[in-house]
């Protein structure tokens, strides 16, 4: 016979005992009513059994006064991994008694059996192997494939309730030593052992029947409670219909009541709009023959109006033009130099942006090169667990040819249960036949209310149809009415036309009148420039003073000069004022020659 390897001989005693530990501890809880406390031998004896399982395979870890062999070591890796773990962490670290690590393990080991949560937490510590191998050797449970196995187990003990009190217990000087005497079995024990199994599969279906009662007897009140709604409802419609008749009564006495008045307005109406029609069409006619008149005096007092306008607007318009051409060669001045200003700064920040991005590229680079090298190491890391996989795929097989067996045994119970589920089935039934038929009235009642609704909506769009045409002939009344405000108004601007007429045609017999005086005036004034053109013009900076008073120009004395003699006088001399049909002011006249003087800047005023 082939020598078996130790290490491997003592992995699979200790999955054993764990196999026999987990199992009576669950079986003696089911017999025991599911409550475990901390003085219970079976649990005792569970955590003795996870103490050695935990230990097998450690490493020794040097410190300064002796070497160091503990659990807590790997215990305390779980906080990190699952994060729910931090308060059995904290409340371990921060109880008072403890003093050792292995004591501080065996309470974190007890606090995670309260939690139902030990095979998670236990879970997390086996998939993270790099974790492990600091604290065991290659060859622990922990690291090979009976520690998965134990994690599956220690599943089930999610089914007992554990009170457990941790705070009084001395767990430093505890010694873990494996009672083999519970496992050993005798016949009377498997004998009482098969009569708890089946007292515990009947609790069981007791319970489950218990529950199904719960469940039935809730929806039947809930289907009482609903009928019960269901006639509350349906006695509230029918009020709704008897007060709906009630409405409907009322509005077909307003609408006749309506149409009554309606056909009393149309009378009225047609009657004022044959009287209104008639006023109309002769007045139209008056107004048409006194308009044509109108429109010829309009017409030449129009055309007079339009030449004067002209010859002002020719002058504003080329001084509009020069100011408008210096403001925008001022705005394009100030625009150029906006703009160059926004390219600089925008060049500026975009050097800035140029160096950040070289930066952030750079930065890149270095991250990729870090992610190549982790996943790298990630691929040899999957390939290890694919073949741990396969293992665990065999062991799992295994464990579903159990799971075929315990569904037989299921089924059988399942079909007594299905019995006392026919018998409440046909309860159930009856209830919903009743529940059926009142939901059938319901929609009777519906239909009705639905007809109702729609013979009450014809009726209001009758209503609403009659009070358009109202709204309409009272609209063309109002028209009526505007028609005649507007022909009053265009009779008073045709008095205010000819009162208009009437004094232009006064002004222009005034204008001819003062342009036959001026023309003889103007004749006088040639005649004296033909005498006065060889004299010469003086200049502005020897022309100080004035000609007649001989003061200094100012601002309000400004200098007038002469167009034909040369001479200059201020405005204050020249007082002798000649009226212009092409200028609207009077124009101001030489004394001496009786020529047009033209105002100019002195050399004292800007």
């Amino acid at each position: 016979l082939a020598v078996k390897d130790p290490t491997a001989v003592e992995r699979a005693n200790l999955l054993n005992m764990a196999k026999l530990s987990i199992k009576g501890l669950i079986e003696s809880a089911l017999s025991f009513g599911r409550t475990l406390d901390s003085d219970y031998p079976p649990l005792q004896q569970f955590f003795v059994v996870m103490e050695h399982c935990l230990k097998h395979g450690l490493k020794v870890r040097k410190s300064f006064l002796s070497y160091n062999k503990t659990i807590w070591g790997p215990l305390e890796l779980v906080e990190k991994l699952y994060p729910e773990a931090e308060e059995i962490a904290a409340s371990v670290r921060d109880l008072p008694g403890l003093k050792t690590p292995l004591g501080r393990a065996r309470a974190w080991l007890r606090l995670a059996l309260m939690q139902k949560k030990m095979a998670d937490y236990l879970r997390c510590l086996i998939i993270q192997r790099d974790l492990l191998s600091e604290f065991y050797e290659y060859h622990a449970l922990m690291m090979e494939e009976e520690g998965a196995v134990i994690v599956g187990l220690l599943v089930g003990l999610n089914v007992i309730d554990a009170n457990l009190c941790v705070k009084g217990e001395d767990l430093d000087s505890q010694v873990g030593v494996i009672d083999f005497s519970v496992y050993l079995k005798s016949d009377d024990d498997i004998g009482g052992k098969e009569r708890n199994v089946q007292i515990a599969a009947i609790l069981d279906q007791k319970n489950y029947v218990e529950e199904l009662n719960r469940q039935l007897n809730s929806t039947v009140s809930s289907l009482h409670a609903r009928v019960d709604s269901l006639e509350k409802s349906n006695t509230k419609l029918i009020e709704e219909l008897a007060i709906a008749k009630n409405n409907i009564i009322k509005l077909q006495e307003e609408n006749h009541q309506l149409r009554s008045e309606n056909t009393l307005i149309l009378m009225k109406t047609q009657h004022h709009l044959e009287v209104t029609k008639v006023d109309v069409e002769a007045e139209l006619q008056t107004y048409k023959h006194s308009r044509q008149g109108l429109d010829e005096m309009y017409t030449e007092a129009r055309r007079q109006l339009r030449e004067e306008a002209q010859l002002r607007q020719d002058m504003e318009n080329e001084l509009v033009v020069q100011v408008s051409m210096k403001h925008e060669i001022e705005l394009a001045m100030k625009l150029l130099e906006k703009d160059i200003h926004e390219k600089q700064d925008t060049l500026i920040g975009l050097r800035q942006q140029l160096d950040e991005v070289k930066a952030i590229n750079v930065e890149m680079y270095q991250k990729l090169q870090v992610s190549e090298d982790a996943m790298k190491e990630k691929n040899e890391i999957i390939s290890r667990l694919e073949d741990k996989t396969n293992q665990i795929n065999a062991t799992m097989k295994q464990l579903e040819q159990r799971l075929q067996q315990a569904e037989k045994a299921q089924m059988e119970a399942e079909a007594e249960d299905e019995k006392l589920k026919q018998e409440y089935v046909n309860k159930s039934e009856s209830l919903q036949n009743k529940f059926s038929q009142k939901e059938k009235q319901l929609l009777q009642l519906e239909t009705d209310l639905k007809i109702e609704k729609e013979w009450r909506q014809t009726l209001e769009d009758d209503l609403q149809k009659e009070k358009e045409t109202v709204s309409h002939l009272r609209t063309e009344t109002q028209e009526i009415v505007t028609l005649k405000k507007e022909f009053l108004k265009l009779q008073e601007k045709n008095k205010q036309l000819k009162s208009i007429c009437e004094d232009q045609e006064a002004a222009l017999q005034e204008l001819a009148s003062k342009l036959s005086e001026s023309k003889l005036k103007i004749e006088d004034i040639k005649e004296a420039n033909k005498a006065l053109q060889g004299q010469a013009w003086l200049k502005d900076k020897e022309a100080t003073h004035c000609k007649l008073c001989e003061k200094e120009f100012s601002l309000s004395k400004r200098k007038h000069h002469c167009r034909n003699c040369g001479e200059i006088f201020c405005n204050a001399c020249s007082d002798n004022e000649l009226p212009l049909p092409s200028s609207p002011k009077p124009v101001r006249v030489c004394d001496s020659c009786h020529a047009i003087l033209i105002q100019r800047c002195s050399s004292n005023v800007p």
